[in-house]
C-alpha cells in the first residue's frame, strides 16, 4: 500500500492545490482572490518537479500496472502543459467583477465569484489524467476518466456568461453521459468474458483465449464498446460531432484545455485497454479494422469540416478531430514504434495547439472576444507577436519542416509504414495536404492580409495568454533540438515491466528444450 501511495504524490499535490484554490477563490481578501491562478501554478510546478523524484527512488517498487513507465512521462507532460493552460486562462474568470468591486460599484459575494472553483476544477481534471496512468483495474480507470471529464462540463458553462456557452455545456454534458454509459457497458462485457476487473488478469484471460482459438466474441464486442465510448474523449468519428460546437461556445482558454486534457486521457485509456489484448501477433481483426475505419473517417471528416469554417475556433475544433485520427495510426502500429510516436505527438500537439488558442485568448475586437477569420486579418499591424505566434503554431500543426509538429507527424507516418499500414498512411498524407489550405489561410490572414476597414481593429488585451502563445511558438521552433530526449522518454514509458519479460523467458526455454 505504501508503494502505491508513494507514486500518487503528484496527484496528492494537485488535490491539495485544488482545495487551496477553492478556498482562496471565496476569500474576502481581494489580493488572494486575484492570485488564485498563481497559486494553481505553484502547485503545478511542485507536482512537476516531484515526478522525477518520485519515480527516481529505488526504495519503492512500482505497483503492478499495465505500463509502469507511463506515469512519469504523462504526469510531467500534464503538469507542464497545465502550467501553460493556467496562464492562458489568466484574467478569464471574474475579471470584470473584480474591477467593479475595486471601483466600489459592487460588493463581494462568494456566490458570484467562481475563479477559485474554475482553477480547482482545472487541477482536478489534470489529476484525473495522472491517475489514469496508475490504473490497475477497470473501476479505477473509469473513475479517473470521469474525474477528467466532470470538471470540464462546469468549466465550459462558467467560462462565458452567454447562451452559447450554456448550450455548449449542455451538449457536452449529455453526450459525455452517453459515452460514459457506452464505455461502462463495454467494461461490463469485458468482465463477463474474463471474470475479472484487474487489467493484468484480463491480459492473462485474453492470452488464454487467444491460445484456444481467439478472443471470445463477447470480449471483442466489449472492447469495441469501451473504445467507442473513449472516442468521445478524443473527439474521433463517429463521436466527434459535439467538438466544433463546444469549442466555439467555450472561452478560448477552456477550448485549449478541452483540446488537450480529455484527448490525452482518452488516448492513454485506449492504449491501456488495447495493451490487455497485445500487439504481438497484431490486434484482433475486428478491433484493428474498427480502428482503421475510425482513423480514416476522423482524418477526412476533420480536415474537410475545417475547410468550411469561418470561425477560427470551429476550424481549430475540426483540426483537433483530424489530429486524433493521426494519433490512431500510432495506436494501430503498436508498441515498438507507434505508441512512443503517439506519446511524442501528444506532447507536441499539446504545446502547439495551446499556443494557437492562447493567441485567440489574448485578443479582442471592440470589447468582444476574437472568433471569426476577419478578426485576425492584418493582425501583424497591431500585434506582430500575436501574428507570429499564430503563424508558427499553425505551421507546426500543419507539419511544416523543421517545426516541432513536422517531426511528430513524421514519427507517426514512419510507424504506420513500418507496421505495413500503407493505405492508411496514404489517406493520412492526403488529409494532411487538405489541412494545408486552412492552416496556410490562418498564416496568410495573420501575416499577409490587410485588416478590414470596417469596425475596430483586433488588439491584444490580455498579456498572460500572449506570453503563453510566444512560449509555445518558441518551443515549436526549438523543440526539434530536444526531440531525441523526448523520444527516449516516450520509449521508456511504453516499455513492458521487467516482471512480465522475466515471466516470458522460462516458457521460451522450455519450448527450446522440447524441440
Amino acid at each position: 500500500m505504501l508503494d502505491r501511495l508513494w507514486f500518487l504524490i503528484p496527484e496528492f499535490i494537485l488535490l491539495a492545490g485544488a482545495m487551496v484554490c477553492a478556498i482562496g477563490g471565496i476569500s474576502t481578501f481581494a489580493p488572494i482572490r486575484k492570485r488564485v491562478g498563481f497559486i494553481a501554478s505553484i502547485f503545478l510546478v511542485i507536482a512537476l518537479f516531484s515526478v522525477p523524484y518520485v519515480y527516481g527512488q529505488t526504495d519503492y517498487t512500482h505497483p503492478e500496472t499495465m505500463l509502469p513507465g507511463l506515469g512519469k512521462y504523462i504526469k510531467m507532460m500534464a503538469a507542464f502543459v497545465g502550467l501553460l493552460l493556467v496562464a492562458t486562462s489568466g484574467g478569464l474568470i471574474d475579471r470584470g467583477y473584480e474591477r467593479a468591486i475595486g471601483a466600489g460599484k459592487d460588493r463581494f459575494d462568494p456566490l458570484r465569484a467562481n475563479s477559485g472553483e474554475f482553477h480547482a476544477l482545472l487541477l482536478l481534471s489534470l489529476t484525473g489524467v495522472m491517475l489514469i496512468c496508475e490504473a490497475r483495474d477497470l473501476i479505477w480507470l473509469f473513475l479517473a476518466l470521469e474525474l477528467v471529464s466532470l470538471p470540464t462540463y462546469v468549466m465550459v458553462a462558467i467560462s462565458r456568461w452567454s447562451k452559447t456557452a450554456q448550450e455548449a455545456a449542455m451538449k457536452y454534458f449529455f453526450l459525455g453521459a452517453l459515452s460514459a454509459a457506452l464505455m461502462l457497458y463495454g467494461f461490463a462485457l469485458l468482465y463477463v468474458s474474463t471474470g475479472t476487473l484487474v487489467l493484468q488478469e484480463i491480459t492473462e484471460a485474453f492470452s488464454a483465449q487467444q491460445n484456444n482459438g481467439g478472443l471470445l466474441v463477447i470480449a471483442q464486442v466489449g472492447m469495441l464498446l469501451a473504445i467507442f465510448g473513449l472516442l468521445y474523449k478524443i473527439a474521433a468519428a463517429p463521436m466527434h460531432l459535439y467538438a466544433p460546437d463546444v469549442y466555439q461556445g467555450a472561452a478560448s482558454a477552456v477550448t485549449a484545455f478541452l483540446a488537450f486534457v480529455p484527448k490525452t486521457a482518452g488516448m492513454i485509456a485506449i492504449i491501456l485497454l488495447l495493451s490487455t489484448v497485445g500487439w504481438e501477433d497484431g490486434l484482433p481483426p475486428a478491433i484493428e479494422m474498427a480502428l482503421w475505419v475510425v482513423a480514416v473517417l476522423t482524418m477526412i471528416l476533420g480536415n474537410i469540416g475545417a475547410l468550411l469554417q469561418r470561425s477560427v475556433k470551429r476550424m481549430l475544433g475540426y483540426s483537433s478531430i483530424a489530429h486524433s485520427g493521426y494519433m490512431l495510426i500510432g495506436v494501430i502500429a503498436g508498441p515498438e514504434l507507434g505508441l512512443p510516436a503517439v506519446l511524442v505527438y501528444l506532447f507536441i500537439y499539446g504545446i502547439t495547439n495551446t499556443a494557437a488558442f492562447a493567441t485567440l485568448a489574448s485578443l479582442s475586437r471592440g470589447g468582444k472576444r476574437v472568433d471569426s477569420l476577419e478578426d485576425i486579418a492584418g493582425l501583424y499591424t497591431t500585434s506582430p507577436l500575436a501574428a507570429a505566434s499564430m503563424s508558427v503554431a499553425s505551421g507546426s500543426l500543419l507539419g511544416i519542416p523543421p517545426l516541432f509538429g513536422f517531426w511528430g507527424k513524421l514519427l507517426l507516418f514512419a510507424a504506420g509504414i513500418a507496421a505495413g499500414q500503407i493505405s492508411l498512411i496514404i489517406v493520412a498524407a492526403v488529409s494532411s495536404a487538405i489541412s494545408a489550405w486552412y492552416y496556410l489561410r490562418l498564416i496568410g490572414l495573420s501575416l499577409l492580409s490587410n485588416p478590414h476597414n470596417h469596425g475596430e481593429r483586433t488588439k491584444v488585451t490580455l498579456r498572460w495568454p500572449l506570453a503563453v502563445a510566444v512560449v509555445g511558438a518558441c518551443i515549436s521552433i526549438a523543440g526539434p533540438l530536444v526531440l531525441e530526449g523526448v523520444m527516449v522518454d516516450a520509449k521508456e514509458a511504453i516499455t513492458l515491466p521487467e516482471s512480465e519479460l522475466a515471466m516470458s523467458l522460462p516458457s521460451l526455454e522450455v519450448d527450446d528444450e522440447r524441440e
